[in-house]
């Protein structure tokens, strides 16, 4: 039997060195005993490392790396064996969701990334003041290892804000510029209620709809393992006692006009059966009182795709509302999910140069995506960015279209094969495509080009250099 152990329960990287070197050893699965920090004792183990890459579908990277982070001590053994398998004959074994070992690593996969929801919706932070200032702390008992997972989240949802997030197996410190890891925390140790909780129970009183309450719903989406943290879940109980009579209450008073909302599910922008006149040409009416800035809020709650359940927030186009030219990329990239901004990462770095060096002012070019939620996959702590699918294209063409509606430019630039795609309805070859400006029959012109994270990745020098220049090249017919 060979014993192998993994320092850190989660350490993605060292599982990957670790199934590198037995798949070389020619090891089965079942020879293999595995040890993941703590969990078995103290054992004369072995720390394999080295060996072949191997290549496996991708599938089963993103499987893996949700999987590894779950609390069953079996689920290296579990991943191992599928990871055999998958390299011994059966390639497709991840299509075949009925065998009963994809079925509990899927199974075990959905449990990870509901845990995960959970964090992102059930973490309260606490006021706490301190020698070094203010600071909000948060206690949270997630089922599983999460807290490298749910980090991004937080430290972009609250970057300039001082908190904690203790749990009991391990914590997470932000003070507005690093992530620290600490110690798991007992509960006792977490900070009392305070003011914050108060306006914060005053706020679900005011806002809990009575003729909406189910019991059943609301536990299956709220189980009662987390009430016991959440500030709101003492009204839970007199709120659903007063429901009848509160339903009762609204349904006897006069009726009122409603406040329209428009929901990013629904079409917000009339389309006629004659859309070529609308809109100044451009093919859709979108009204006088519609503005970019009113997109951009409804966007911000879009779930037209499943990229939004991952991705920290929607990152929706920026530039003036009267700009003659329109760049668009393809999909925010890591930076660009944290901060809420388009081409802020390094992608963007090298846009805003080689928009300079050929006489743009990027402060008068609007910037967006044809996709506007991060798609990535993990490897170890980073989030590498993915290409995204057709139809996750389709559905955030609905707001590319409405911003050029809107924008009504001169000039619209495709950055790289997605953004051409979306742009003229057909997959694009960009290599012998680029540099052309074509008309496009919404009543502006379009110039394809490369993306400028394809100039990041030449290995080379001088051919990054030359791509570069290239890409200035096109840019200059834009100028």
């Amino acid at each position: 039997m060979h014993k192998v152990v993994l320092e850190e329960p989660h350490d993605m990287a060292a599982f990957r060195d670790a199934t590198r070197a037995l798949l070389a050893a020619g090891i089965a699965p079942d020879e293999v005993m595995w040890i993941a920090g703590d969990e078995g004792g103290l054992f004369d183990a072995l720390r394999p490392r080295g060996g072949a890459p191997v290549t496996v579908p991708a599938a089963f990277v993103r499987l893996a790396g949700d999987v590894i982070c779950h609390s069953d001590r079996e689920r290296l053994a579990l991943l191992y064996r599928l990871l055999w398998r998958l390299t011994h004959g059966e390639r497709e074994l991840l299509s075949v969701a009925a065998d009963p070992l994809v079925h509990r690593l899927l199974t075990m996969q959905k449990a990870i990334l509901r845990d995960i929801h959970k964090a992102h919706a059930f973490v309260r932070f606490r006021r706490v003041q301190e020698e070094e200032g203010e600071r909000y702390v948060a206690w949270f008992e997630p089922q599983h290892w999460i807290l490298d997972r749910i980090a991004p989240f937080f430290t972009g949802r609250f970057p300039s804000m001082c908190w904690s997030i203790l749990t009991p197996v391990g914590s997470l410190h932000w003070d507005g510029d690093a992530l620290a890891h600490g110690p798991g925390v007992p509960k006792g140790e977490a900070p009392p209620g305070d003011a914050l909780e108060e306006w914060w129970r005053t706020y679900y009183r005011a806002t809990f709809n009575p003729s909406r309450a189910n019991p059943r719903m609301m536990q299956a989406e709220m189980p009662r393992r987390y009430w016991r943290n959440l500030p709101e879940a003492s009204l839970i109980p007199e709120l659903l006692a007063e429901a009848g009579a509160r339903t009762a209450t609204m349904l006897e008073a006069a009726p009122t006009v409603p406040r329209k909302r428009i929901s990013a599910t629904e079409p917000l922008l009339a389309l006629g059966p004659d859309t070529s006149a609308t809109a100044g040409g451009h093919g859709l009416d979108v009204g006088e009182n519609t503005t970019i800035a009113r997109l951009r809020a409804e966007a911000a709650d879009c779930t037209r795709c499943d990229l939004y359940k991952y991705a920290t927030q929607t990152v929706f186009g920026e530039g003036p509302e009267d700009a003659r030219v329109v760049m668009v990329g393809e999909v925010p990239g890591d930076q660009e999910d944290l901060q809420g901004h388009p081409f802020v990462g390094p992608a963007g770095k090298l846009l805003d140069r080689a928009m300079q060096e050929a006489g743009i002012d990027r402060g008068e070019v609007y910037v967006t995506n044809a996709v506007k939620h991060f798609k990535f996959e993990r490897r170890g702590k980073k989030r590498i960015h993915k290409t995204p699918e057709r139809p996750e294209i389709e559905a955030c063409m609905w707001w590319l279209d409405r911003e050029l509606a809107v924008l009504k430019p001169k000039l619209v630039v495709a950055l790289g094969g997605t953004a051409g795609r979306t742009i003229f309805g057909r997959p694009v070859k960009v290599l012998s495509e680029r540099g052309r400006i074509t008309e496009d029959s919404r009543g502006f012109s379009v110039l394809l080009t490369v993306h400028p994270s394809m100039i990041l990745r030449i290995p080379d020098e001088d051919g990054k250099r030359q791509a570069f220049a290239d890409l200035v090249r096109d840019l200059r017919k834009a100028a």
